[in-house]
This record gives C-alpha cells, structure tokens and sequence, in this order.
C-alpha cells in the first residue's frame, strides 16, 4: 500500500457508515460470520441455504414424546416367555445369558453412581395387558393401544432401540443425541429448523407444546434464532408474552415494531455477530405477524363436530392432548417444519411407573390413544400423511423385572419407538429384542438412528450442517434406517 493513501476502511465499518441502507445489515453479519469459519475450517464450510440437500419425502415432522418412560412390553414388544416365567429370576430361566451380556456395561454411563434407579431387577415381572394383532400386518399390539392398533398398517414399529442414559437425562439424550455428561447440544427439532428455510413466513418453523422435560432450551450452541417457541392451545393467549400489556390496534403496534427494529438494526451495525440480537430482531418481526396468525389456529370453531370427536375433544380425558395433536396437523397443514409436543407431566415424566404400572400405562394410554390415531387418520384422508413424517417415542422402556412388586425400572438395553407417514413404509416392524425384552440383538439402532432417518427423509445430509468450531461426532450423525424407507 502506498504510504500516501488512506488505509482501507474494514467491510464491517465501510457498511456501517456508506449509507447503504438496512438491508446491508444482513450482508455484513454473513460476511463476518463467514470470515470467522475461513478461520477455523478454511474454505470447506459455508452456512445452509435453507434448501435441501437431496429431493425430500417429507415436508413436516410431529415429534410426540411419551416423557418417562413407556414400558415396551405393554405396549409393542409382546414377549409370551416373560409371563410363562414370570415370579422366577432371570437366572432360574433359560434365559439367564442376557445376565452376561456385554451390552449390559457397554450401553450404561451412569450419572448418579448408586442411584436406586436403573438397576436389571431379576424376578420376572407378568405382563400387565392383553396384546392382539392389527391390520393386514398382523402387528402385535397391546391392549392399552387399541386405536393405535387399528393404524398398525400405516405404522413401523421398531423394537431395538438404545440409548445410554439408565435415568431421566435420556430425555435429554433422545431428543438431542448425547449423553448429558457430554454436555448440551442442539436437538433434532433445532437442527432441521437450523437447516431447512420456512414454509410459511407468518409461523415459526419449530414449535414446542406439552410438558417440557427440565433442559428447556432447543438450540444451544446453534443460537437464540434458531430456538422452539412454546405454545399452548388457548386462542386468547397461545404465546407467553405476546399481546401487549394495553390494548393496541394494529396500526400502533406496526409502528412500535418498525421503531424497535430500527433500534436494533443499529445496534446491528456495530454487533453483526451478535446472535442474541440477531434472534430479537427476528423474534420481533415474525412476533407481529404471529399476532393475527396464531390465535386463528388455535381457535377450533372452523373444524367440523366429527373431527373435534376423532381427537377425542369430547371425553376430559382425552380433550388437552386431543387439542394438542389437532393443532399440530393444522401446524403443518399452514407449512410449519417441526412440532414437538411432550405428554408426561412431573420431573421424571409422568410414565415413569416405579410401582402401579398398570394403573398408570392404563390412564396414561387412555389419554394419548385416540388422539395419536385420529392424528394419524386425519393426516392421510387429507392428504398430509404422504408429507408429514409422525415419531412417537420415548427416552427408554421398563425392565421385564419386578420393581417394588408392581412396577418396572428405567430400561436403556432395548426398547421400541414407531414413525409413520412421509417416505416411511408401513405395516412393517423391525429390529429384534430378546425373549425376555432385555437386549435390542437384531437391527440394534441408537437414538440418532431416528434422527438421520428423519434428515434423509427432509432431503438434508446433517454432515453438511456441521458449525465450525463445533465438531460433531459420527454419534450424533447417526445412520438413516433403510429397511423403513420406502
């Protein structure tokens, strides 16, 4: 550089100061944002475009998470030898060798050493329902899920999921990948909102409802924008903290917006790395918007007296869930990517039956039953099935052994998850426990198994969403389930 001439102004203030108008505000945080990954990576990273990466099945997902923990054997895993066992320990069977299995150490990582939890529990512990099978399929299916039972055909089942969390830290683990001594991480939910652009600019793209589990952010190291918003089904208040405290018309509130998000598009010039800022600002525009969109979806007086009685709105038990599952299909219906909705209320989860596990599994499936299936049904006669990908899941089963006499512990060796819709075959189940339910043994699958499953069938390659700076393991990837695509 000639010693003569004025040194070049840095891109950042050169935006701040030309003039430019607002819209350069963006173009200068992606440039910094990009420098900032040159430095780390070089040039092999760039940020998602918001595209796919591949031809997607699916638009949608509707993640519905069982919180606590449903016991496999009553539910979807039906294992005859335990009840021709049963009040005999393990070792008194001919079945003893699940005792000596190095899954039995290598699938554990202990939070709480000596906790009374997660223990094998020995004495075999009699099913506690009946089972029939459903559908052309002829799926085993327990009497607590009758009407789930009726969608067995649109449904894959599969039996031999793990995890390594023996307590109430693998909700955390399902839903984000890792293990909680690891530390946090984004969650699935987090990741496809992170990696997919919107469907719909007047909805947030990962919504949130039901009882959350004790971790309640989504996003983590991926930053505020790219968070779930919670909501409720209450027309008049779906949002916390989103009508004005005074009554304001629409025009005034335009006005207090624009102003606050000029304040903040300044305070952006000087902090174009702020991703706090960055998620305020986006957080107030789409808030606005939100404003007239949202109530309209929660208020149900347009859907017809049959579909209110399909998701079970009628009958107390079902009605909050019901309403729930009834908004999620309106949700995608208007192009929103991702709705999580937790059922379980209390720290653990309210499936976590220690004792009285029939009574439990009996008035908690009663409450998710109907309306899991009218969900299901309501998709495909509208035709939203064939786009919409539908998980129901929880963190880990119930051990074939007795605890406290009626009841069954936390189980991570093997336990059953099912998806149906969006590029997902149905009437299928797979993977294999052992006859007592102890081990997933055939088709073994990790939690981010379902997670990669879900990216391909979206059209993302999660390794391309990697953050510099933030290296990610071949754990947390996951390996899309082949024998349920279809």
């Amino acid at each position: 550089m000639h010693p003569f001439l004025p040194r070049p102004l840095p891109r950042r203030q050169f935006l701040a100061h030309t003039g430019l108008g607002f819209s350069s505000l963006a173009l200068g945080a992606m440039l910094a944002h990009e420098d900032a990954a040159r430095a780390t990576t070089g040039d092999t990273w760039s940020p998602p475009t918001g595209r796919p990466h591949a031809a997607p099945k699916a638009k949608s997902v509707i993640w519905l998470f069982m919180r606590g923990g449903v016991s496999h054997l009553e539910s979807f895993d039906h294992k005859p030898e335990i009840d021709k066992y049963a009040g005999k320990t393990i070792a008194e069977t001919p079945h003893k060798a699940v005792q000596n299995s190095p899954w039995l150490k290598a699938n554990q990582r202990v939070v709480v050493v000596n906790d009374a939890n997660g223990k094998p529990r020995n004495t075999l512990y009699r099913t506690q329902t009946g089972f029939k099978k459903y559908g052309r399929c002829g799926a085993d299916v327990s009497d607590f899920f009758p009407h789930v039972g009726s969608c067995a055909d649109e449904l894959a089942i599969i039996r031999s999921m793990w995890t390594t969390d023996d307590n109430h830290g693998a909700q955390v683990q399902f839903n984000s990948g890792r293990h909680m001594l690891d530390g946090l991480f984004p969650t699935i939910g987090a990741w496809v909102n992170y990696g997919l652009g919107t469907l719909n600019e007047n909805l947030p793209q990962f919504i949130s409802m039901g009882p959350r589990y004790f971790e309640r952010r989504d996003a983590n190291y991926l930053g505020p924008a790219y968070e779930s918003v919670e909501m409720k089904v209450d027309p008049k208040n779906p949002l916390v903290f989103a009508r004005p405290e005074l009554e304001q018309t629409d025009a005034e509130q335009r006005i207090q917006f624009d102003l606050l998000g000029r304040l903040n598009r300044l305070s952006g010039v000087k902090y174009p790395d702020d991703a706090v800022l960055a998620a305020r600002i986006k957080s107030y525009e789409l808030a606005f918007r939100m404003q007239a969109s949202i109530p309209n979806l929660m208020n149900f007086a347009d859907e017809t007296e049959e579909t209110k009685k399909l998701y079970g709105l009628d009958q107390a038990a079902t009605r909050d869930f019901g309403q729930q599952l009834l908004a999620a299909r309106r949700f995608v219906e208007r192009g929103v990517r991702f709705i999580q909705i937790f059922h379980g209320d209390g720290a653990a989860g309210a499936w976590d039956a220690h004792s009285g596990l029939k009574a439990n599994h009996t008035k908690l499936a009663a409450q998710v039953d109907r309306p899991v299936a009218a969900l299901l049904k309501d998709l495909k006669r509208r035709g939203l099935l064939d786009d919409t990908i539908v998980v129901f899941a929880t963190e880990f089963g119930r051990t074939p052994g007795a605890q406290g006499g009626d009841g069954r512990d936390h189980h991570i060796y093997g336990f059953t998850v099912w998806m149906a819709g969006g590029g997902i075959k149905g009437g299928i189940t797979h993977g294999v426990t052992d006859e007592l339910g102890f081990h997933a043994v055939e088709d073994r699958h990790y939690v981010t198994d379902i997670h990669a499953t879900l990216m391909h069938l979206l059209g993302v390659d999660a390794r391309k969403l990697e953050l510099p700076g933030r290296k990610r393991l071949d754990i947390d990837y996951g390996t899309p389930i082949r024998e349920i695509i279809a």
